[in-house]
């Protein structure tokens, strides 16, 4: 499914939804079942949503599912704020940070599709 031209942005959203995935398969041994649904939910509909945009109808359509991306985005910098803050979660650093690069396009994005 690779075409020459790489999309870096869903590129990093396919990495990060992998990265998402195994954090909750520790959240759910430590049996945080409701976080680890919630997060892994709304980790990787950030990617699915950038996977619809590729082949949105119009700029508006685009743009729309951009901004599902970033609004998935933000629920999920959400949720691992309450597990970095938790005492009894475990946390992983790394995917906020990662979180927050994608964020960092993704509004770069938007605001150029806007024009």
């Amino acid at each position: 499914m690779r075409n020459d031209k790489q999309n870096v942005i869903v590129e990093k959203s396919v990495e990060f939804s992998l990265a998402v995935i195994r954090f909750t398969e520790v959240l759910e041994q430590d049996r945080k079942y409701v976080i680890a649904k919630q997060l892994l939910r709304s980790g990787t509909s950030i990617g699915a949503n950038l996977f619809e945009a590729q082949n949105a109808e119009s700029r508006a359509d685009f743009i729309h599912k951009m901004k599902i991306a970033a609004k998935e985005a933000s629920e999920t910098l959400f949720w691992l704020l309450l597990c970095e803050r938790s005492k009894t979660y475990p946390f992983d650093p790394a995917l906020p940070d990662d979180l927050a690069e994608i964020i960092r396009i993704l509004s770069r994005i938007i605001v150029t599709a806007k024009g």
